[in-house]
């Protein structure tokens, strides 16, 4: 069954489905490749390319930039890409006010605001926990739990 309705896509969600020697790897994939629907902000693209051009020793994917940017251009063909808006910021520094965050929570944050904007309901994610602070103001789920609900 089609997703109808719009999930954004965490950036561990690209690297998953990116890398072959991760664990959802094949789950991420046939995930992205299934649901419509799905939408990603620009801070995703970002932080994917960070991370796939990054080596390995360094917990990167070690991808040469053309092949992260050729992965990027197949990921948009599939998820649609969130416009980068004025309200994002002002609802970013709303959001760290009532929902206090520090490092590396602040990039959840920003995939949060930029959900806020858009009028996301539901973050995709590998790492449900990390957005748990954001609730309810959003819920995130994993690739596994929406295709159960869909499947029932």
């Amino acid at each position: 069954m089609a997703v109808t309705e719009r999930l954004l896509v965490d950036t561990n969600i690209l690297l998953e489905a990116t890398d072959e020697r991760r664990p959802y790897h094949h789950e991420t994939k046939a995930f992205i490749e299934a649901y419509r629907g799905l939408v990603f902000p620009a801070q995703v693209v970002r932080e994917y390319l960070v991370v796939a051009t990054r080596p390995t020793s360094a917990n990167g994917l070690g991808l040469s930039l053309d092949h992260a940017l050729g992965n990027v251009a197949e990921f948009r063909r599939m998820i649609r890409l969130l416009g980068e808006s004025r309200p994002l910021l002002p609802t970013l520094l709303r959001l760290l006010a009532a929902v206090p965050c520090r490092g590396t929570q602040i990039h959840d944050a920003h995939i949060v605001a930029s959900a806020i904007v858009h009028r996301v309901e539901m973050i995709v994610s590998l790492n449900v926990d990390d957005f748990a602070r954001f609730s309810p103001r959003v819920t995130a789920v994993t690739p596994q739990s929406v295709k159960d609900r869909h499947n029932e």
